[in-house]
């Protein structure tokens, strides 16, 4: 039997370290974007499939850390819709620009969705405030993904890349929230 890991210091230590490692990714993926991704298309294309389909192996790696797939079906839910959705906008970009863009509308709103169950559900581990607003704001830039998908205006990579962005930013938080937390114990405990 699998059971959710207790709050405590191992678990706001992982969630620390992950939160920074989700942080980083996101920042290297949005600089590529504005970057290579902008200038080059079959490097927009690689970078298009290649962030959701991080999100995937990364809930799964967390997942597992924090109690097994079994413990965290938010988690599971999101890496198959993640997989799901990095080969969706692997066909999408046969078709066009507007269909990719809606590819990740669907998704955005999907995993915002999880990515906010999973912030509620462990609740207790600490930061978790920061990761339950960007599954709240995810779903809402879905819906203007979608909105913007049915345009006249022809997207790119770098419509999404905001939305990366600020997924890295609440990472970012987490990450600092939950350090500056366990120094704070860590002090108590030292002087107590």
């Amino acid at each position: 039997m699998t059971t959710v890991q207790q709050p405590g210091r191992d678990t706001s230590g992982w969630l620390s370290s992950y939160y920074f490692l989700r942080a980083g990714v996101s920042v290297g993926w949005v600089a590529a974007a504005f970057t290579i991704g902008r200038a080059m298309p079959p490097a927009a294309a690689a970078l298009l499939v290649a962030y959701p389909a991080w999100d995937a192996v990364a809930n799964v790696i967390d997942a597992r850390r924090s109690g097994g797939l079994a413990a965290n079906p938010s988690q599971v839910l999101n890496a198959a819709a993640s997989t799901v959705v990095a080969l969706g906008v692997a066909v999408a970009l046969g078709w066009s620009q507007h269909a990719v863009l809606a590819v990740f509308g669907v998704w955005a709103i999907l995993s915002g969705l999880l990515q906010l169950a999973t912030g509620v559900r462990r609740w207790n581990a600490g930061a978790q405030w920061a990761m339950a607003l960007s599954g709240a704001q995810s779903a809402l830039a879905g819906a203007h993904f979608i909105f913007k998908a049915n345009g006249a205006s022809t997207p790119g990579i770098t419509d999404i890349a905001p939305y990366a962005a600020f997924g890295a930013f609440y990472f970012l938080v987490s990450a600092v929230w939950l350090t500056v937390a366990q120094a704070r114990k860590g002090a108590t405990e030292r002087t107590a």
